[in-house]
């Protein structure tokens, strides 16, 4: 066991090396206006080396005005404390994920939906076409979007094959708490789920409390959860945005030309951010499955396969009003189709 743990740090650190540039050198000076950041991402994710590298260049090009001090791997909570925080003052911003986000814009769930999206080209067009309306709503909650990140397709881990609705119903899932987009979901599927902090999984599946869990497959083997299941279903479930957002207050405190500054510079690091972290998910199923995960096929018969789309469908159907409305909704609905005529040759995306 000794033996496989550190073939797995070896192998994780020449996945990063694989799929990460060198980071640029932190100045040493402080900056004059530290933004104050948070996220769950751990320690030597990607989401850490791209800040890091956006942060060496807004200290460059801001002659050191701005700079962030992230922190790192949830150590200031989950997502709902850290907007706690930043309610308070002690934080600015953080770099969040659709649950996080979904707190101060709850529209911006409406491209995570369910068994909807099938690819990353998908994703990208539809979530494009919607930014100017997404980074408008959270400029008007008193937030400002520094860049837009894919975490990735989201698959169940379970230590039991899932292979019918009936066994899934047996499962003790996990669903985050507080989260009404999961709640509609396992309702609409028949799944009465367990409600836990982010923070609280891990230890939550050492004393059995829970045995099923939805995260991406980088997600998987950071958080080391890996350890604790032996199945991943192939089909994803959802795929799951992120960004990163800082408070309007100490948005205010920096010059308009540093501001501009920023929001120039951003978007080609977060457009960095994505490839690499679509790199490290790829780079960890082969970290799964060497580790002993199976994937299970999804084999489904017709009548199963349309229950799971027609449960999809009345889980939206009933967030409309919740989270979005139905114009919102059907705009996202057309933007999905409107592309997937224009792209028939592409499909669902397949696990490597």
């Amino acid at each position: 066991m000794k033996r496989f743990y550190t073939t797995l740090l070896f192998v994780f650190a020449v996945t990063a090396a694989i799929c990460l540039m060198e980071s640029g050198a932190l100045a040493d000076s402080p900056p004059r206006q530290v933004i104050k950041l948070a996220t769950l991402a751990p320690r030597g994710s990607e989401i850490m080396k791209i800040l890091d590298e956006l942060n060496a260049e807004i200290k460059a090009q801001t002659n050191n005005e701005v700079g962030f001090k992230v922190y790192y791997g949830g150590v200031q909570g989950d997502e709902k404390d850290v907007l706690r925080k930043i309610r308070m003052g002690q934080l600015h911003g953080g770099a969040f994920t659709g649950y996080g986000l979904g707190t101060i814009v709850s529209e911006v769930r409406v491209t995570e939906l369910p068994y909807l999206f099938w690819n990353n080209q998908e994703i990208d067009y539809v979530r494009a076409q919607l930014r100017e309306t997404m980074e408008a709503l959270f400029r008007e909650a008193g937030y400002v979007v520094i860049g837009w990140n894919d975490v990735g397709f989201v698959y169940n881990f379970s230590k039991v094959p899932i292979t019918s609705i009936e066994v899934a119903r047996q499962q003790k899932f996990w669903m985050w708490e507080g989260d009404p987009m999961s709640e509609a979901v396992f309702d609409a599927f028949g799944i009465t789920p367990v409600p836990l902090s982010f923070t609280e999984v891990m230890t939550s599946l050492s004393t059995k409390l829970i045995d099923t869990a939805s995260t991406t497959p980088y997600g998987a083997v950071a958080f080391r959860w890996f350890n604790r299941f032996e199945y991943m279903e192939e089909y994803p479930v959802t795929n799951v945005i992120g960004a990163t957002v800082v408070n309007e207050r100490i948005w205010n405190d920096i010059s308009e030309k540093s501001r501009e500054t920023i929001l120039r510079i951003a978007p080609t690091h977060f457009d960095r951010m994505n490839g690499l972290n679509r790199c490290q998910n790829k780079e960890s199923i082969k970290i799964l499955t060497k580790s002993g995960i199976q994937i299970v096929p999804f084999h489904a018969d017709a009548n199963t396969r349309q229950f799971v789309f027609d449960a999809a469908k009345t889980a939206r159907e009933n967030l409309v009003g919740k989270l979005y409305s139905r114009e919102l909704l059907d705009r996202t609905l057309s933007l999905l189709e409107e592309f997937r005529k224009a792209h028939p040759e592409l499909g669902v995306e397949k696990l490597q």
